[in-house]
């Protein structure tokens, strides 16, 4: 693979993955839910995702917003590897009886 084509998935990979987040923060709005809690408890260790926050910015109301259904988020979610995320979003879903 040549070097430009590398970057270029690379972009295509990156971009991917902040329409991922912008998913998880809608889904999160949609629910009454707080994306950047959520986040928490799935990576605790980890420092403020500036990704995240920049897809808040991003988000629409409640109202607004198309409906996103969970299990769509789900398989998004295990693509990107974000396997603990999608743990305790499932863990929401479950408990909280959210479609």
């Amino acid at each position: 693979m040549d070097r430009s084509r590398e970057e270029e998935v690379i972009r295509n990979y990156q971009e991917g993955e902040k329409m991922m987040i912008l998913l998880f923060a809608q889904w999160c709005i949609n629910h009454d839910l707080d994306p950047v809690t959520i986040y928490k408890e799935a990576y605790p260790y980890q420092a403020e995702n500036k990704e995240l926050i920049n897809a808040l910015e991003l988000t629409v109301t409640k109202k607004e917003s198309d409906h996103i259904d969970s299990e769509t988020l789900l398989e998004v979610l295990s693509i990107y590897g974000n396997d603990d995320l999608a743990f305790v979003v499932s863990e929401y879903i479950h408990t909280k009886k959210l479609k």
